[in-house]
């Protein structure tokens, strides 16, 4: 565990195994941390190095007091990189932590091996930034049961949601504290309107590391016609759909999300056709 100084603000992060020649860095969801990661540490960490960072707002990195942009983000990270003297890493990045990854990819694609998107998109669509107001507008009411209703089953699929309902209400009860906090809050708002600018749509033809974007089938927040549109606009990607799957595509299907990018990352480009 370690911090490093980015703008005068200090940002959390971790690594985890040793190979450093093989580094996969693993970027939070909005509502994510550090620690949200730790089921699948050990098993990265016997096939990579891995480096998990909080954003700014996360975790237990530096809040902020102004809003601002992912630009701010995506930055940060390349900030990491050169702290850390990695010239170039694997990217694996769910929902928010896609669109960095996507905006990472589009500025310092040099610095990027293979890219995986899981859940992301192109462009925060009005459909997405109305979800996020709505999250908003929870949030200014302190209300964290509230805001677990409002936020957290969307996430999932119904049928998840329900075969794992004694794991949903173990949930709530860690979640609802979470949820009624003000600086929490806080956050989570300033992250959530730092997404509604993002847009590469402008820039997906440039990106051309190879990239692996990862739908769910019944993905609510981020639908599956967002990665096709992705796949089909990024000019080296390929694009695979988890059936029966929600947007927390790594706790409904954690082996599928762990040998998805173990794969990816370890197999080879110059397999002969």
């Amino acid at each position: 565990m370690a911090t490093f100084n980015y703008q005068g603000k200090m940002v959390f992060y971790q690594v985890d195994g040793s190979d450093s020649s093989n580094t996969l860095l693993l970027l939070n969801g909005i509502m994510m941390s550090t620690k949200s990661w730790d089921p699948f540490v050990e098993t990265f960490a016997k096939h990579s190095r891995l480096l998990r960072v909080d954003f700014l707002d996360q975790g237990q990195s530096d809040k902020m007091t102004d809003n601002y942009t992912q630009a701010i983000q995506v930055d940060l990270l390349a900030a990491l990189l050169d702290h850390l003297d990695l010239s170039k890493v694997h990217v694996a990045g769910i929902s928010y932590g896609g669109s960095i990854a996507l905006q990472f990819a589009a500025k310092y694609g040099n610095r990027v091996d293979k890219l995986m998107l899981f859940n992301a998109v192109a462009k925060t669509s009005p459909w997405l930034k109305a979800i996020g107001d709505g999250w908003n507008e929870v949030a200014a009411s302190r209300n964290g049961l509230a805001y677990y209703h409002i936020a957290i089953p969307m996430i999932y699929s119904p049928m998840f949601y329900t075969k794992r309902l004694e794991w949903m209400e173990e949930r709530k009860k860690l979640l609802v504290p979470l949820f009624s906090d003000e600086t929490f809050l806080n956050a989570m708002t300033r992250l959530t309107k730092s997404a509604e600018t993002h847009d590469v749509e402008a820039t997906l033809k440039s990106i051309d590391n190879h990239t692996l974007i990862i739908a769910s089938e019944e993905d609510y927040l981020t639908p599956p016609f967002e990665q096709v549109r992705l796949a089909n606009a990024l000019p080296n990607a390929s694009l695979i759909t988890f059936n029966d799957c929600g947007h927390a595509s790594m706790y409904e299907k954690p082996d599928l999300f762990v040998s998805t990018i173990l794969g990816f990352m370890q197999t080879k480009d110059n397999y002969p056709l």
